[in-house]
């Protein structure tokens, strides 16, 4: 609920308007809403109590999520929006700290400042993305340029999808192992790439990426705590139901690091020890307490959740195949050091690319989880901007008993006003500050089945006492 304010109405008002919460397009706190049209106090029969309201509607949302809750099949699918608050940063443009830090690199300071051919093919990519952008640089002075007016307060991002970017550079580099080494693009005057200069661009690229993606950020470790909430809400799932499956499409471990503080099992495609590789048959395996004795009944681990990390990871790394390593990837518990480039996704957006390993293979998982009979998918922080995904999402809206849950602050993508549109029940929409960010949605409407239990057992006992009171108050004659 919102601090409290001299004008509790105007304050509700206020909360009001910051917030959604609608089912098939349908608002479901027009109740309230009426209650308060304007934000001035009621009085006499109309007033109403809006600490008791905000109560009442809470309530309300929670009942109905943990409904969803208990469905055979629930899955969370985290985009970039999850991992704002503990500093990550958005890809839909290229971001500023990532800028920052490829012009630092790119730029060798001397008698006269030189400007690295590799920073260069940067901004041809970003250029491919967005030809009608004029703001990005080209020439050296236009680079030299850019890096003064980065770091003005009201420096503007460059207007270009940054895995785009990087899917750009990845396709250049795979032309210039055929082509001898050099690739000519078109650009007026053309524009002739040579591969080392292209690897190291590749890799400066992926690297930034990488920096900005140790989360949490210094000073925003606190905010790791909606993660540890949020396992600690969604493990009171009766262990009679299958596992909860956690997508994310970011590269951070801020869903790792919340697992190990809250003693969570992580069953993410990798097994081993010291040396951890990428086996996905693990996905089919499940942890049990052993029996007392031999002929006992064993008991399902109530710690154990189901992560795959759609677009990869910054601490996967790419190895040569090998016998006990048939994938060629690892999973490394330390950051990367050296040379070493983390097996990022960077074509978010491109079909044919899906289809290499581990990719295919997690986004396969996805799609079935997504289809099965009685399955939830709750999507948070995810701006439906990537096609391939959007298409399993798709394909599920078609199983009749499929719900879907968007958690957006700021919903305005065509995906979901299509949605919307069309009215459908089983898709539901958290939206403003108050409900439709990660942090907001764990606290008020993600419910503890556990306390959900107990409330109605108190609530039962509550109503069972009252019906035997006049019972007992009217035999006082019989002592």
């Amino acid at each position: 609920m919102p601090q409290e304010a001299e004008n509790p109405a105007s304050k509700i008002h206020q909360f009001l308007s910051e917030c959604g919460f609608e089912i098939g397009g349908e608002d479901q706190m027009v109740w309230l809403r009426t209650k308060i049209p304007s934000g001035q106090e009621e009085n006499g029969e109309n007033s109403i109590n809006y600490e008791d309201a905000w109560k009442k509607l809470i309530a309300d949302i929670q009942i109905r999520v943990g409904t969803l809750l208990k469905t055979d099949t629930v899955s969370f699918l985290f985009g970039a929006g999850a991992s704002k608050a503990c500093g990550g940063v958005l890809i839909g443009n290229v971001p500023l700290e990532i800028e920052k830090n490829l012009l630092e690199s790119g730029i060798v300071d001397g008698g006269v400042k030189r400007v690295s051919k590799w920073l260069k093919y940067f901004y041809l990519a970003v250029q491919e993305t967005n030809n009608n952008d004029i703001n990005i640089p080209s020439t050296r002075e236009e680079i030299l340029q850019r890096r003064e007016r980065i770091l003005e307060e009201n420096a503007e991002p460059l207007n270009a999808n940054y895995e785009m970017v990087l899917s750009i550079l990845y396709r250049w580099s795979s032309v210039v192992q055929i082509q001898s080494n050099l690739l000519s693009i078109g650009t007026n005057p053309p524009v002739k790439l040579e591969k080392k200069h292209l690897d190291v661009c590749l890799r400066k690229a992926t690297q930034a990426l990488t920096c900005c993606c140790q989360l949490p950020m210094n000073g925003r470790e606190t905010r790791l705590e909606t993660y540890n909430k949020f396992f600690r809400k969604i493990l009171t799932r009766p262990l009679n139901l299958k596992r909860v499956n956690i997508f994310t499409l970011n590269y951070d471990t801020l869903v790792e690091q919340a697992a190990d503080a809250e003693g969570v099992v992580l069953i993410d495609g990798f097994i081993g020890t010291l040396r951890r590789v990428f086996r996905p048959e693990c996905y089919d395996q499940d942890l049990y307490f052993p029996a007392e004795t031999t002929e006992g009944r064993v008991q399902r681990h109530d710690r154990v959740s189901h992560l795959y990390k759609l677009h990869g990871s910054i601490n996967w790394v790419s190895q040569d195949h090998e016998w006990d390593n048939p994938y060629g990837l690892v999973s490394k518990s330390q950051v990367l050091t050296g040379d070493e480039v983390a097996v990022i996704y960077p074509t978010p957006t491109k079909f044919g690319e899906t289809l290499g390993m581990p990719y295919a293979e997690l986004f396969r998982r996805f799609a079935v989880s997504v289809v099965r009979p009685q399955s939830t998918l709750f999507v948070i922080g995810y701006g439906f901007g990537d096609d391939h995904v959007n298409s399993i999402i798709r394909q599920a809206l078609a199983v009749p008993s499929f719900t879907l849950i968007i958690v957006d602050p700021q919903p305005q993508n065509n995906f979901v006003q299509k949605l919307k549109e069309r009215k459908d029940q089983r898709t539901w929409l958290f939206s403003g500050e108050m409900l439709g960010t990660f942090s907001e949605f764990v606290d008020n409407a993600l419910p503890d089945l556990r306390d959900e239990d107990i409330r109605k057992q108190v609530s039962a006992t509550f109503r069972y006492l009252k019906q035997e009171q006049p019972k007992l108050e009217a035999e006082p004659d019989e002592q």
